[in-house]
């Protein structure tokens, strides 16, 4: 395992990432656009244990050449060694594997640089930006930030997605796509100063794609000055 993945893989190992193998046990297309599968861990959970918004990287075949992406673990049961991991659709060799996974497929994976720490102070309001490939780790934050008040904008349509979010505590502003994300960082820039303003201690988090989290990461702390512990802001695709 390891072998032949290019130069990320090499810096990878240097790095001592570990590597497993998941077992693939089910699949589900929940919207047209997007799949869930489960899987077994290969021992992972047992050797790295879970935090809020774990994320691994898969390993896929794009035209003979190793490519990675990051995928939050979804329901993870260290117990079983059992997760899901949620798909957003669209073209390229991991929405190709992931739409034709089946039960007994195979694919390897790699856990290295994901981590959390828990805002301190805890947050007096969380304010999310995110969109349907990072929705799985939108959900984990939540359920892990307790009953701290949020808003999310999300840049696209939740129509039949899982999202968890509470309407008791927490608001979902839906912002369609447009423009490469230039809708969106417009309507945050113009909603998101307000929101920091109604109390002591806000909490940002940012995981869109990479340009669009660049932008707003950078509006966050340099124009609005929140101090870069108060800030997460981490791209988790890049727009073609």
């Amino acid at each position: 395992m390891g072998q032949g993945r290019g130069w990320e893989g090499a810096v990878l190992k240097l790095m001592r990432a570990k590597d497993f193998e998941f077992t693939v046990t089910g699949g589900e297309d929940v919207t047209a656009g997007y799949r869930r599968l489960t899987f077994t861990d290969g021992g992972m959970l047992a050797t790295t244990g879970v935090h809020p918004t774990m994320w691994v990287r898969l390993w896929f075949d794009n035209a003979g050449r190793p490519h990675q992406r990051a995928y939050t673990l979804v329901d993870p049961d260290p117990q079983t060694g059992a997760f899901a991991l949620e798909f957003a659709l669209h073209e390229g060799c991991a929405s190709d594997w992931a739409r034709a996974a089946k039960p007994g497929d195979t694919i390897e994976a790699t856990v290295q640089g994901t981590g959390f720490e828990h805002p301190d102070p805890a947050p007096s309001h969380v304010c999310v930006v995110g969109d349907p490939a990072s929705l799985p780790a939108v959900n984990s934050l939540l359920g892990a930030l307790g009953d701290a008040p949020a808003t999310v904008w999300f840049e696209g349509s939740l129509d039949g997605l899982p999202c968890l979010a509470d309407p008791a505590r927490h608001e979902v502003r839906e912002v369609p796509r447009r423009d490469g994300g230039a809708a969106l960082v417009e309507r945050v820039r113009a909603e998101l100063p307000e929101l920091l303003a109604s109390g002591p201690d806000p909490y940002v988090w940012i995981a869109c794609d990479t340009a669009t989290t660049r932008a707003l990461g950078a509006f966050v702390r340099k124009e609005l000055g929140v101090p870069k512990q108060r800030v997460h802001a981490l791209g988790y695709w890049r727009a073609s």
